[in-house]
């Protein structure tokens, strides 16, 4: 398998990216390290945030504990779902994520409710948790996003765009190439390659972007949970379109529409009714 990444450009020549790095003969793939880096940032930015606005941190280092094993579960979850006939006659291969296969929504899904029931029991507020650890997951989520670089999955289709990427065939997927690109693919020194659009960057720019706005604005608040809101509103934004790129989009059985842009746009919709209501309200009673 050749291991070349380009962004030809911007002038980005990356002659061999590997996936994974061996440890006493054991092989550990980059998706897992960077997910785990992912993860470990977004808790210190929600302990952070928690020291910032007066809440005890160590709250936030238990409800890790739990947010973060039931989100990697909810996030496979979400994704062997839709992916069904990838798993149905290899069962045991829906434990092996070290290839990838986990859905952001599905973890997030899968967030909220730990959240929830840990603020229950803990007698906490669970939209102020929600705002206070959203920091971290759109942290988490921007940096997560390189798993995919190193995996060669999540791209998008052919472009030939500033920041088109150039990946070689028999590195990727046969699925997730689709007919555009075998029309404009390129064969140099007997290497094929396609060109495709690099959504795994798109979107952790995005996340960038939406973590900068929520810090910024989080001081400006008018209630609990805003701030989350915000994020599922902004991140929905975005992956609403990025997902129309993607060309291994999970879809709903029998319609065949991409589960995650749907999701996305309803996610829309429905935090910014809230906001605006909750901000009415708010203003009304101040």
């Amino acid at each position: 398998m050749h291991t070349s990444i380009e962004f030809p450009n911007i002038g980005i020549h990356l002659e061999s990216v590997g996936n994974h790095i061996s440890v006493f003969g054991f092989d550990i793939a980059y998706y897992g390290i960077i997910i785990g880096f992912g993860i470990l940032a977004g808790i210190l930015i929600a302990v952070l945030e928690a020291k910032w606005t007066g809440q005890n941190p160590e709250d936030y280092y238990d409800l890790a504990i739990y947010a973060v094993i039931f989100a990697i579960i909810g996030a496979r979850i979400y994704y062997v779902v839709f992916s069904w006939d990838m798993y149905k006659d290899q069962l045991l291969s829906i434990f092996n994520i070290r290839q990838g296969g986990l859905a952001i929504y599905g973890g997030v899904i899968a967030a909220v409710i730990t959240v929830i029931i840990f603020a229950r029991i803990k007698k906490l507020s669970a939209p102020l948790l929600m705002d206070t650890a959203g920091l971290g997951l759109v942290a988490g989520q921007m940096i997560g996003r390189w798993g995919n670089f190193f995996n060669r999955e999540a791209f998008g289709e052919y472009t030939d765009g500033l920041l088109a990427m150039r990946l070689p065939v028999d590195a990727v997927r046969g699925s997730d190439i689709t007919k555009m690109m075998r029309e404009h693919m390129e064969t140099v020194e007997g290497v094929s390659y396609i060109q495709v659009h690099p959504t795994f960057l798109y979107e952790s720019l995005w996340c960038l972007l939406i973590l900068v706005l929520l810090l910024v604005y989080r001081r400006h608040k008018k209630f609990n949970g805003e701030v989350f809101l915000l994020y599922l509103a902004g991140y929905g934004f975005g992956r609403f379109w990025i997902e129309r790129l993607r060309t291994d989009q999970l879809l709903l059985p029998g319609i065949g529409f991409p589960v995650s842009q749907l999701l996305a746009g309803v996610l829309v919709v429905v935090s910014v009714g809230l906001i605006i209501y909750k901000r009415r309200k708010a203003r009304y009673f101040d």
